[in-house]
């Protein structure tokens, strides 16, 4: 039986007003295919939120942070499963950016992110990071056509587009 839950973790590197970004083009079978996130990825057994960070980093960048930040938690919930996602963003880091096998990095502007295709929910947690919420608690949920259908933010119910549908 397939597990229930999962535990992954989500960064943004920042530079110069601009996310490094995630192009998930290479991988056929992958929920997230065509889609543009930032790095990250599961836990492995024992892992910290911050262990599973950097050890992501450094697989699918080559990089190792210096600086980073916890900034929320997001739970995820699709098909009758929930992913708690430890979303960072980070600031500083070492050693020369390399390719990834899970897709094409790219550093994009703050301003164009939103004209990516992304999930309908990243949306909700860009406008937080953009905010400088200190922390935040947000749960998604999603219809299995990936139709975000409902949002709540901190215990409150936030309005989403596909609500009713």
């Amino acid at each position: 039986m397939a597990p229930r839950s999962c535990m992954t973790t989500l960064c943004y590197l920042e530079r110069d007003d601009a996310y490094l970004m995630l192009h998930r083009i290479k991988k056929e079978a992958d929920v997230n295919r065509d889609k543009w996130i930032g790095i990250g990825g599961h836990f492995e057994e024992a892992e910290s939120p911050e262990d599973c960070l950097l050890r992501e980093c450094r697989e699918e960048t080559g990089l190792t942070l210096t600086s980073y930040r916890y900034r929320g938690l997001i739970t995820f919930v699709y098909e009758g499963r929930a992913e708690y996602m430890s979303l960072f963003t980070a600031d500083a880091w070492t050693g020369q950016m390399t390719s990834c096998d899970e897709g094409e990095l790219k550093w994009v502007r703050k301003d164009a992110i939103r004209g990516l295709n992304l999930w309908e929910g990243d949306r909700i947690f860009f406008d937080l990071l953009e905010e400088e919420r200190e922390f935040f608690s947000l749960k998604l949920v999603y219809g299995g056509d990936g139709l975000l259908l409902e949002a709540v933010l901190d215990g409150r119910r936030l309005s989403v587009e596909g609500e009713g549908s």
